[in-house]
């Protein structure tokens, strides 16, 4: 019996997600995933490998020569873990990496919880809970799986497989370019920056940080003297602000720390 080779089988596959995207659009036409679990955490770990295929682009701090900068960003991602509110808590890698370049106010996460953040964003900033704010938010895109959400339904279903089968190697460098710089046609719509916002809040508020600190960092950022050019497709950073308290509000309002000597202990770690 002969094979069928990979064109036969994404014919198939093309067909039969149809039937599916059919049937979750006349359901809900806001969210239509058509990635498994499986298959973020599988094209999470193509995407880290092209970020760690190319050193020029992404120069990614070793872990052993920098190992006390990685203890403090991992211990602000396990305190995050330890909210108990992330779905795929056990489930994704939720792997971090610093990337140096100075010049680069960025984070960002790729499917499966591989979460990126550049040294220039760590050495703006100016306490531990801001950088918190900003990797919940990150960690709720995803967590909440916004990333291959948006690949649904700004791709199409063809292009969408090649990447899984790995058969569009340039798309998939593409997808990361646009993910590291912030721009790019897989850019969150607004419903989901406002999800990541309030679900940021939600993870830090069961933490000891000051939970709306994510709205101290888009004020910062809004008054930067270059403003990440990211920013111009966001939703208005002072209607984040507006909605991340009302977050922190309806939780309760508790006041929470912002750790701005052990941030400093931090940034004194990195090249």
């Amino acid at each position: 019996m002969k094979t069928p080779d990979n064109r036969a089988i994404l014919k198939i596959l093309v067909v039969s997600f149809s039937l599916v995207l059919l049937g979750a659009c006349s359901k809900d036409d806001k969210s239509i995933n058509l990635f498994t679990v499986d298959q973020d955490i599988e094209l999470g770990q193509q995407m880290k490998q092209e970020i760690a295929s190319k050193p020029d682009e992404y120069p990614l701090l070793d872990r052993s020569q920098y190992a006390a900068a990685y203890q403090h960003i991992e211990r602000i991602r396990n305190n995050i873990l330890a909210s108990g509110k992330l779905k795929y808590k056990d489930r994704f890698a939720w792997e971090v990496f610093i990337i140096k370049n100075d010049t680069v106010l960025n984070a960002f996460a790729c499917p499966g919880g591989y979460l990126y953040f550049y040294t220039g964003i760590i050495k703006f900033l100016d306490n531990e809970a801001q950088l918190a704010g900003v990797m919940a938010h990150e960690m709720a895109h995803a967590d909440r799986r916004h990333s291959t959400d948006q690949l649904t339904k700004v791709y199409g279903i063809q292009i969408l497989l090649g990447i899984i089968l790995g058969n569009n190697p340039s798309q998939l460098e593409q997808l990361v370019a646009g993910l590291a710089g912030g721009l790019s046609s897989l850019a969150f719509s607004r419903q989901h920056e406002y999800e990541a916002d309030e679900y940021a809040v939600r993870y830090l508020y069961a933490t000891d940080y000051h939970a709306p600190a994510l709205g101290d960092f888009f004020i910062k950022m809004g008054n930067a003297p270059r403003p990440p050019a990211f920013l111009s497709t966001h939703p208005d950073p002072g209607n984040r602000v507006e909605a991340i308290n009302k977050v922190w509000q309806s939780l309760g309002g508790k006041n929470g720390e912002l750790f701005q000597s052990r941030y400093q202990d931090f940034k004194s770690t990195l090249p």
